[in-house]
């Protein structure tokens, strides 16, 4: 069994309060769950309006898998224009 985690940390350009920064990473997240399959949620940086920090993880047999699954999530939160990763890290375990 493999686990692929990763953990990004996100500035949202559109936010001018905490009702419309959490509107922003509920749409992201409902979107990454329906569409990949794996388990997200806000792991940190809850009461930031302009920075949020999301996690996910995904379980597969297959390292190369793990990291196909990663990538995939990663480009996909690049292509949303209200959000830009400033940072994130990876762990296949």
């Amino acid at each position: 069994m493999i686990i692929g985690a990763c953990s990004v940390e996100l500035m949202i350009y559109e936010s001018n309060s905490l009702k419309d920064k959490r509107h922003v990473i509920k749409s992201i997240i409902g979107k990454i769950q329906s569409r990949f399959n794996v388990s997200i949620a806000e792991v940190d940086l809850n009461d930031t309006w302009k920075n949020s920090q999301i996690g996910f993880a995904c379980v597969t047999n297959d390292t190369t898998h793990a990291n196909q699954i990663i990538s995939n999530v990663l480009k996909f939160i690049e292509g949303d224009g209200r959000v830009e990763i400033v940072d994130h890290r990876i762990e296949i375990l």
